[in-house]
């Protein structure tokens, strides 16, 4: 059976390079996006009555691993990549139909000569993201507080300890009064989630790492429960 789907609309978010993204949506309430809906479907007729909801369902496709193929089981990283699970009791990727779902906030919608943007917070969604469908979060439906949630019943551990060196913390500041604000609280709230692979967590001493935000790439130091951002640069364009 051949089933025809074609993406409605593109995701512009602030994670252009996979790692770093939070592993759930609504983790990181600073992490904005766009979806900018393309033709026929940016008509504003498609989005009448959808600002009246708070939230949002996005389907989307794993666009990044759609070479990589599926695998029976997969290791989550909540459970620190350690132990198998089958890929239909998790959010993987790596699926036989690669698409996802996630329930991000809705801010707004604005139609700019006839063609429709959607402006979404707690995203976790890489730039470029094909949107197959959206739906309105009902919350008598969708909210089961009743519900098992398996393995992740709670919410991720405490959140780790971030912390600035001076000239990061000068180097975000500037940024902020440049252009691009609440910098600061984004990197501070994707950092808390430890974006790191879930075997670095038990590695004893301090390690680097770095990812893209944005047009910067930031630069930390990862030391047991203890985060500290060294560098933010700008991304020559």
């Amino acid at each position: 059976m051949i089933i025809p789907m074609q993406p409605i609309g593109y995701i512009n978010s602030c994670f252009p390079e996979k790692f770093g993204i939070p592993r759930q949506a609504g983790l990181v309430s600073e992490a904005c996006a766009t979806l900018e809906l393309v033709s026929p479907y940016d008509t504003p007729e498609a989005v009448r009555g959808l600002e009246g909801f708070s939230h949002v369902w996005l389907v989307f496709v794993f666009h990044a691993h759609l070479d990589s193929g599926w695998k029976p089981t997969v290791r989550p990283p909540r459970l620190g990549g350690n132990k198998r699970l089958g890929v239909f009791a998790t959010r993987s990727p790596f699926r036989p139909n690669p698409i996802g779902l996630s329930a991000v906030a809705l801010d707004h919608i604005t139609t700019d000569k006839g063609h429709t943007t959607l402006h979404l917070r707690g995203v976790d969604l890489l730039n470029g993201t094909p949107i197959l469908d959206i739906k309105p979060y009902l919350p008598y439906a969708d909210a089961l507080p009743d519900a098992r949630g398996g393995f992740a019943a709670e919410r991720p551990d405490q959140p780790l300890q971030v912390e600035f060196t001076p000239e990061a913390l000068a180097c975000c500041l500037a940024r902020q009064n440049a252009g691009y604000p609440q910098l600061m609280q984004l990197i501070r709230q994707i950092l808390e989630h430890d974006p790191r692979p879930a075997y670095h967590a038990t590695r004893p001493g301090k390690h680097s790492f770095g990812m893209r935000v944005l047009d910067f790439e930031l630069r930390w130091q990862a030391e047991q429960n203890r985060i500290t951002v060294i560098s933010l640069e700008k991304i020559p364009v």
